[in-house]
């Protein structure tokens, strides 16, 4: 596929080709507009008017719709997953995960959905017995409304629950209202009574402002005592917890005990603080709702999980099954309707439990072989990358979560943000951006310069776990952007044939904000000597031959004689001289003659005074720097013209492009594939031209 993009941030226009199934590599310098190029194709995804944001600064707050972002070709590309700074930003080690949803990402394939599936079906009659039942489902709620409002506590009566807040030390008052208060007591008995009561109280702050009531102005001489009392004896949230727990019993009044239900309706209106044996008589029943509504929250929700590792599942089933004799408050005409259709579908399930044994069984085999490969994979990766953490897979509840792992730890890593180092953090998230993209699978997956960060080692590692094997990007359409050219060597040079299909690569070349993209095949790979020995033998200038020639004596450490009048001559010296011992000491003339002679071997038309010539001349030098093919030669004959930059930044880019300090062994022709960013080329015609002034 063929994108075109245009206005976005410093893209006036990009060409960028696509092809699926397959790793795109773009290779380009800093600046380039990669980073750009992978927002826009994402933001397209999620609506062309997201793109907006990309606007270029020069384009603010204009109308013209040309000027627009835009993007072309772009409307297979409906899911994008997209690896950059961002992302691995977002990605938190929770204590009890390495990521969010990693059962989801690891474990819920096919397969196990399948499985799922079939045992679903097996446990059907269960479901359905909670399926659109919304009696059931309310009495579920109250069962466990009922246990909350006891609050948490070892002895199963808290302080802090509802039930004693409600009641507190004068019992329930609203059945029993204190004397002085029996006027208000519509108010105090109403469904709005927590309301009321809150009202009444915060307008006791007004009561003092004058003689009337603040509400209907009448004389509240000798009842204001009376008003406030209503204060004293009450506070709005002690009564919201007694409103709360009556409720509560007066919905499960018919699946309580007829003895049950009369002695609760004896206690919730007890004048007074409930009596130890009150209380305990109250734990007993909670803890017979507990079986109850632990036993119907586990039936409802029941799944795979619900047979645990080394249990028969016909143990299961008669586990499961409710004894509503031996639970004697909640021994009912209504409880004992739902517990019978409940165990009734148990029976059912009973009668299928030999084939239901055998579907839990393969889905455990299943999800350890899963577990195991996954586990073997990443813990490969890290072992082989050099980090000294391993992960594993591990049941969790109702799902499976990864853990974090180090070889000196025998527990879970619970803190992984604050013990990986900036290298191991990105390190993990690309893997597991790889087994999140997989799961996801997208149209498209992005990687914004993954791997530029890491060390020469662990590049190939992460390129090998990202692109071969089942698990990986292979076959997916993958676009990765990067300013390191060690992918391309080793993807595209070195080892082709090790992924399959074969990645192509291209170089992304900008110039005034036109982005253009220039192949990169194998034998555009190439060692710097071979630059040097092919552009000495083009038709360029005999001046940028002879940069080319020092430069391949430099990098083959031969600082012998050729080097040395090379160097003479491209420091415009009429005298050269050579470095013996340290010592410089003038080349004679027969050196000078000897030394030549092998240079036109390679430059034929060398001549030392007539280059000379041509150096000290400025216009012929000028000309020369216009009319320079690309950037990086450009560069090298600045540095001839003008010696040094004025600026610090500037010097120390041209110094280490005209010597060898950061070059690859391997390399693309600076000829072909500008490697020089445009910026230094303007600074470089801006000193030149201020020389010229």
């Amino acid at each position: 596929m063929n994108l075109i993009i245009k206005n976005c941030n410093s893209i006036d226009e990009a060409n960028i080709q696509i092809e699926p199934e397959r790793l795109n590599i773009k290779y380009g310098i800093n600046g380039t507009g990669k980073s750009t190029i992978a927002k826009a194709i994402d933001l397209n995804t999620q609506g062309k008017e997201k793109l907006i944001s990309l606007t270029p600064f020069k384009h603010s707050g204009k109308q013209d719709t040309n000027l627009l972002p835009s993007i072309e070709g772009a409307d297979s590309i409906t899911k994008v997953s997209i690896f950059n700074e961002d992302y691995i930003n977002q990605i938190v080690f929770r204590p009890d995960e390495v990521i969010t949803n990693s059962f989801d990402i690891f474990i819920k394939n096919e397969t196990y959905k399948q499985k799922t599936e079939e045992i679903e079906k097996l446990i059907s009659s269960i479901k359905d017995t909670f399926k659109g039942n919304t009696e059931l489902e309310q009495v579920i709620k109250d069962l466990n409304d009922m246990s909350d409002s006891f609050g948490a506590s070892k002895t199963g009566y808290s302080a802090a629950g509802s039930i004693a807040k409600g009641f507190g030390k004068q019992g329930n008052k609203i059945e029993n209202i204190p004397a002085g208060l029996q006027g208000y007591s519509e108010f105090l008995k109403s469904p709005q009574n927590v309301k009321w009561i809150k009202w009444q109280i915060d307008g006791n702050e007004f009561i003092e402002i004058s003689e009337n009531c603040p509400y209907c102005t009448t004389t509240t001489e000798g009842k204001k005592d009376n008003i406030k009392l209503v204060a004293k004896e009450y506070d709005h949230k002690s009564i919201e917890h007694l409103n709360k727990v009556l409720s509560i019993v007066e919905r499960l009044s018919k699946y309580f005990s007829e003895n049950t239900y009369h002695r609760l309706q004896e206690i919730t209106k007890n004048k007074t603080e409930l009596a130890e044996e009150e209380k305990n008589y109250l734990i007993e029943i909670k803890n017979q709702i507990d079986v109850l509504r632990g036993k119907l929250n586990e039936l409802r929700g029941i799944t795979f999980f619900t047979f645990r590792e080394d249990e028969k599942v016909i143990d299961k089933v008669n586990f499961l099954k409710i004894n509503i004799g031996l639970l004697s408050h909640l021994e009912s005409e209504e409880t004992k309707k739902i517990v019978d259709s409940i165990n009734d579908s148990l029976e059912t399930v009973s009668k299928l439990a030999g084939e239901l044994q055998g579907q839990v069984n393969q889905q455990k085999i299943g999800i350890q072989k899963t577990i195991l490969e996954y586990k073997t994979e990443i813990n490969n990766f890290l072992r082989f990358a050099g980090y000294k953490y391993n992960v594993d897979i591990e049941n969790d509840s109702n799902e499976y979560k990864m853990k974090l792992k180090h070889e000196d730890f025998n527990e879970n890593v619970t803190s992984g943000t604050q013990h990986l180092s900036f290298g191991e953090k990105n390190a993990f998230a690309l893997v597991l951006f790889m087994y999140q993209s997989l799961s996801a699978n997208p149209d498209l997956i992005i990687l914004d310069d993954p791997i530029s960060s890491f060390d020469r080692n662990k590049k190939f590692a992460i390129i090998e776990k990202l692109f071969r094997g089942k698990k990986s990007f292979r076959g997916k359409t993958v676009l990765m952007m990067t300013h390191d050219l060690e992918p391309i060597i080793d993807l595209v040079k070195n080892l082709p044939h090790e992924f399959q299909p074969v990645p192509v690569a291209s170089f992304l070349e900008a110039k005034k904000g036109i982005v253009k993209e220039i192949k990169v095949t194998k034998d555009d790979v190439i060692t710097f000597g071979q630059v040097c020995h092919e552009n000495i033998g083009s038709e360029c200038d005999d001046v940028i031959k002879l940069i080319y020639l020092r430069r391949f004596h430099e990098i083959v450490n031969d600082k012998g004689n050729i080097y040395q009048l090379i160097a003479n001559l491209l420091h415009k010296r009429e005298k050269p001289f050579k470095r013996v011992d340290l010592i410089e000491v003038e080349m004679t003339s027969a050196e000078i003659d000897e030394v030549a002679s092998r240079i036109k071997i390679k430059i034929p038309t060398f001549d030392y005074q007539v280059i000379l010539n041509k150096l000290n001349d400025a216009a012929q030098m000028r000309t020369l720097y216009d009319s320079a093919p690309n950037n990086y030669e450009k560069l090298q004959l600045f540095r001839i013209i003008n010696g040094q930059h004025e600026n610090d930044v500037i010097a120390k880019y041209i110094n280490e492009t005209f010597h060898i300090e950061n070059e690859y062994v391997m390399q693309l022709n600076p000829n072909k594939y500008e490697g020089v960013p445009e910026f230094i080329i303007d600074e470089c015609s801006k000193s030149l031209q201020a020389i010229e002034a």
